[in-house]
């Protein structure tokens, strides 16, 4: 049995902004596996596909941890068996990056996972929102919708999140990283510890 939990905010208002990425993906990967009942448990909504179960945690952002941790000990399944879906502020529009740990890079999601886990150690695949204007607060970005003309590498990265995210379960983390992760020689590693600036709770 495999967890892949998808973080994002509850509620209409929060529905198609940038900071329930990974909402999306876990959507794309409902859809793909056929899902047609969803059950309720650890406060979130919970689907299955053979030995695979899709999570969404039904608190906000900062507080989503204790339902995943909760799910992942009610099911008994270890660290290697769960993979987190998150946005990523610090990664370009479009682009996935699939780790198997490391820090929380400020958002606060992550972080909340990590709290209630009592460790970093967790694979998560990030999807990339940015870069916020340097005009517009952080906070307010990612809480805002994706503007229209972004709506074609939005799509393109859900899909791409949910193939290796599939990979991931399939075929473990070494083979998913090493098919799904582009990186430039000058992007910086949202992996690598950075002040807590990043995406944050409503």
């Amino acid at each position: 049995m495999r967890i892949i939990a998808g973080l994002g905010n509850p509620g209409r208002d929060y529905g198609e902004t940038r900071h329930n990425a990974g909402w999306m993906a876990l959507d794309e990967l409902a859809w793909r596996c056929r899902v047609v009942e969803e059950d309720f448990r650890c406060g979130g909504a919970l689907a299955r596909c053979g030995g695979l179960w899709l999570f969404k945690p039904l608190s906000y952002m900062n507080l989503c941890g204790s339902s995943v941790a909760r799910l992942r000990r009610d099911a008994g399944v270890g660290l290697e068996d769960l993979l987190v879906l998150v946005d990523d502020l610090d990664l370009p529009l479009g682009s996935i990056r699939l780790r198997p740990g490391g820090s929380t890079g400020g958002h606060r999601g992550l972080a909340s996972v990590a709290e209630a886990l009592g460790t970093q150690e967790f694979a998560r695949l990030r999807m990339g929102i940015g870069p916020c204007p340097a005009e517009v607060d952080a906070r307010d970005f990612v809480l805002s919708p994706f503007a229209p003309g972004e709506r074609v590498p939005v799509e393109g990265m859900t899909r791409r999140a949910a193939d290796a995210a599939l990979c991931w379960a399939r075929e473990g983390i070494e083979t998913a990283m090493n098919r799904f992760n582009r990186r430039s020689q000058n992007q910086q590693d949202p992996d690598q510890e950075t002040p807590p600036t990043g995406p944050v709770s409503p």
